[in-house]
């Protein structure tokens, strides 16, 4: 996929759900994974001839692994012109080695996001954009389904009162199949994850069970998202 696909899709997320608004300061949520950097890719590419104004800033939190290597990514802001931010934390530290969590991913997710909101502040940002796209949407709708009983999903905009703080997520029309096209033929420097835990989540295993529904009836996955934003769920009318 074309950068200017990429930005097609961001372009019509942002106007459906008036993300952006002049003089934003939008950190961008950089895990080093193909998602958040096709995320950065895009808004970095959308600034340039937005009608509206906005400033990004890229920030990501060390959770303490010994193996994360983030040289290519400061590389990369660099030279986008780009502020970057690296918060060095020992979450994985407390949830492996002290805690020994057996299930580690709320606890950590918990502890990520109160050490990505502190550096949110300090950098002087009024939004963040997460990198979710049309496959994360529909996952948490199912996982929500299987494992709490109600019709739930992350919203394309979210205001937490708390932080005075605005969640936006503009890769939501763009599904994982694009994103891992955009970052093959762009040669965008990810970072595998060096977490034990990954790919053995609840989320994983509703993501595999998404993917099998979809081969045996082509589309469903598609007309989930079509329900999903022709609900009454809070946060999805345009």
């Amino acid at each position: 996929m074309k950068l200017q696909q990429v930005l097609s899709y961001v372009r019509r997320a942002v106007d459906d759900y008036h993300m952006i608004d002049e003089g934003d300061r939008i950190a961008v949520g950089i895990s080093g994974g193909k998602d958040s950097l096709t995320l950065l890719y895009a808004l970095n590419g959308l600034r340039r001839f937005y009608p509206l104004h906005f400033d990004i800033h890229g920030v990501t939190v060390d959770l303490g692994f010994e193996n994360l290597k983030l040289d290519r990514i400061r590389e990369l802001c660099t030279s986008m012109g780009v502020e970057y931010t690296v918060v060095k934390t020992d979450i994985a530290q407390v949830i492996f080695e002290e805690r020994k969590e057996e299930n580690p991913c709320s606890l950590c997710a918990k502890m990520r996001k109160g050490a990505l909101n502190q550096a949110i502040r300090d950098a002087g940002c009024n939004k963040i954009a997460y990198a979710h796209h049309k496959d994360d949407v529909v996952e948490t709708m199912l996982m929500s389904l299987i494992f709490e009983g109600r019709f739930h999903t992350f919203a394309p905009v979210t205001y937490l009162d708390r932080m005075e703080l605005t969640v936006l997520r503009p890769l939501m029309y763009m599904n994982e199949a694009d994103v891992i096209g955009f970052v093959h033929k762009y040669d965008v420097p990810v970072v595998k994850s060096p977490c034990p835990a990954d790919g053995y989540t609840k989320r994983e295993y509703v993501k595999n069970l998404l993917r099998s529904l979809n081969l045996e009836n082509p589309g469903v996955k598609e007309r989930m998202f079509t329900a999903i934003v022709n609900s009454n769920l809070k946060g999805w009318a345009k």
